[in-house]
């Protein structure tokens, strides 16, 4: 018992060390140089300008996390789930999420006691910038920064964007406004989805002209503005993905009344979000990504129940909630 509890505990405290050996292993560029073919340490050490000792380390690692196949001759070979999520090009990499993890969200979670200890944002300790009235200051703090955190956005949308926006039928709504959308990988899945519906992206202006400097797709139109003070576009839906849970309760509320004017006659917002159990016990994705919320931003996840009291409070008393499966689900909020 007494080993077998000790286990558990050192694979919880070692826990850390794990993620690290993944987002090292990413930005070194392993994964892309096994996805070229069977190599060795000593070949990616040199390609890479790298420690043979500690390439060779790193890779034997990533062979024991499943990450790299390890074959007799010492070779290394990417496992599916590396071809999958963490070579560059590939359709459902997730390349940028986990490089944004690995840097401003892991340095954060570093303060996570300072975080609970006073149940505030810890960017100023750990990244130098306060941000108390608008985390979006530190989120967006250098150009590069920024890209890398709204290419996430994408990766995330391109994998499961497609089953938040087919839990609800979108069809009947004839303009689709994705509030705080950023690049718009999202509203280029609805207007995929929905070919007959016009779908726009409002967000900050100079989120909007970075998106449409690289390129966005077609079938998108961009707004910029500030969706707290700008007069904000009409529309048949507008979708909140992945927005409230910065917030606080007040400015959510504060948010859903502004949306709820903008709306035309039958109009909704479709509201998606990792949505808590009831009683907010789970699931552990969930809390640790409220624990990140804490330490980055001004809000949390909430449960079902309380993202229905609060669009009540904004007038959008109509309120059904879906869980379509994967880490977001989806309401749908409505007079």
């Amino acid at each position: 018992m007494a080993d077998r509890g000790f286990g558990v505990v050192m694979e919880l405290a070692q826990g850390f060390m794990a993620s690290q050996v993944l987002f090292a292993a990413l930005e070194l560029g392993v994964f892309d140089a096994a996805a070229r073919g069977p190599t060795d340490a000593d070949a990616v050490a040199r390609e890479s300008g790298l420690s043979p000792r500690g390439t060779r380390l790193l890779m034997d690692a990533c062979a024991r996390l499943g990450l790299l196949r390890a074959g007799p001759d010492g070779s290394f070979t990417n496992t599916a789930l590396s071809s999958a999520f963490l070579v560059s090009g590939s359709p459902l990499s997730q390349r940028c999420t986990l490089l944004y993890l690995a840097g401003t969200t892991y340095r954060c979670w570093g303060h996570l006691a300072d975080g609970v200890r006073e149940g505030r944002s810890q960017y100023a300790r750990a990244v130098g910038v306060a941000a108390e009235d608008d985390p979006f200051a530190a989120i967006y703090r250098t150009e590069a920064e920024r890209s890398l955190f709204t290419r996430g956005l994408q990766e995330t949308w391109s994998l499961c964007g497609g089953r938040v926006l087919t839990t609800f039928d979108l069809a009947a709504f004839g303009v689709i406004c994705d509030v705080g959308g950023g690049a718009g990988a999202l509203a280029q899945e609805a207007a995929r989805l929905y070919p007959g519906s016009a779908v726009s992206v409002f967000d900050l202006p100079d989120v909007v002209a970075a998106a449409q400097e690289e390129g966005a797709g077609p079938g998108v139109s961009f707004l910029g503005g500030d969706f707290f003070r700008s007069r904000l576009p009409r529309a048949d839906l507008f979708v909140l993905a992945r927005v409230l849970h910065d917030w606080g309760d007040a400015d959510c509320v504060r948010l859903l009344r502004r949306l709820r004017r903008a709306l035309r006659p039958g109009g909704a917002v479709l509201l998606v979000e990792a949505v808590l159990t009831p009683g907010g016990a789970g699931p552990l994705r969930t809390l640790l990504l409220s624990l990140t919320m804490l330490l980055q931003t001004r809000g949390r996840e909430r449960t079902g129940a309380e993202y229905r009291d609060m669009a009540a409070r904004a007038g959008l008393d109509r309120f059904r909630l879906r869980r379509p499966g994967g880490p977001y689900d989806a309401m749908m909020v409505r007079r």
